[in-house]
């Protein structure tokens, strides 16, 4: 049986396929672009084939690295799955705000669990943003604008739509726009109340109350207190439930959207493909 290549060397020829990119390859391994080349080179040598067209933007793989790389793919995700499958008690930690993850992903968590029963979830949930290899999470649910970071892949969860949104006896006093300012207007960190105002074409100051999560500008205005600005999935089981309404049909859209967010590499890439699957089919 002939000797086997160095896996490092394997590894940067896998990852350098996969990308068709010396360089996205080097950050998935976090090495550097040079290292990457270099172990390619190795392998071409020791291999006695080439398995890289050098082109002047980026690689194309021969057909010798062609034929390479399907059995080597493979061979690298039966490795990963054995080194998950080690483990009888899996577990996959998601990292995610404390709006989020009590107006959105906890009321849905006991879906995945029904489905997932030998899946331990655990749920970091804090304003502060935890780090993948730090803190040890899998996969995150940010708010904002890709890209996230060097290194991470994030796929869009649904779009931000804010919505003024109110308990249905405060509803009662409020049939146009600009009856919105004879009410407390209920802030989160977002402060997108002044925007919305703006672009409705309404003038003054209304009397605000501001809140440092978004949870609790919601909950205050399920007890009456005044009217909210809510990312729209948040309000969606308090609106179902008639705890909310929407006083008028105005909304202000923004870019600030929900997106999966996980590393190029994950530790658990099957659970991390399971968690993000099942997150989708929920938005």
């Amino acid at each position: 049986m002939a000797a086997l290549p160095p896996l490092n060397a394997l590894r940067a020829f896998e990852a350098s396929a996969r990308h068709l990119n010396f360089r996205l390859a080097a950050e998935e391994l976090n090495v550097t672009q040079g290292a990457v080349a270099q172990q390619v080179r190795g392998l071409e040598a020791r291999l006695a084939v080439t398995l890289f067209d050098r082109l002047p933007r980026g690689l194309a793989l021969t057909e010798a690295g062609r034929r390479f790389h399907t059995p080597l793919r493979r061979a690298f995700r039966l490795i990963e799955d054995a080194v998950e499958g080690l483990s009888e008690d899996r577990q996959i930690t998601i990292s995610v705000t404390p709006s989020f993850a009590s107006k959105w992903l906890v009321p849905r968590l006991q879906d995945f669990t029904r489905h997932y029963p030998d899946i331990a979830v655990q749920v970091d949930a804090r304003e502060r943003l935890a780090e993948f290899q730090r803190d040890g999470v899998d996969i995150a649910v940010r708010q904002g604008r890709a890209p996230f970071g060097s290194g991470l892949v994030a796929e869009p969860l649904f779009s931000t739509v804010f919505v003024p949104v109110c308990n249905p006896q405060l509803a009662t006093a409020i049939s146009k726009t600009a009856d919105l300012t004879k009410h407390t207007l209920l802030n989160d960190t977002h402060g997108l109340w002044p925007l919305f105002l703006q672009r409705a074409g309404i003038t003054g100051k209304p009397k605000m109350m501001s809140f440092s999560q978004t949870s609790l500008a919601i909950d205050a205005a399920v007890s009456g207190q005044g009217i909210a600005l809510a990312n729209e999935p948040l309000v969606s089981a308090q609106l179902a439930a008639g705890q909310l309404v929407r006083p008028i049909p105005d909304e202000l859209v923004e870019d600030l959207g929900f997106y999966i967010v996980a590393p190029n590499q994950p530790r658990q890439p099957a659970l991390v493909a399971l968690m993000k699957e099942w997150l989708l089919s929920q938005s």
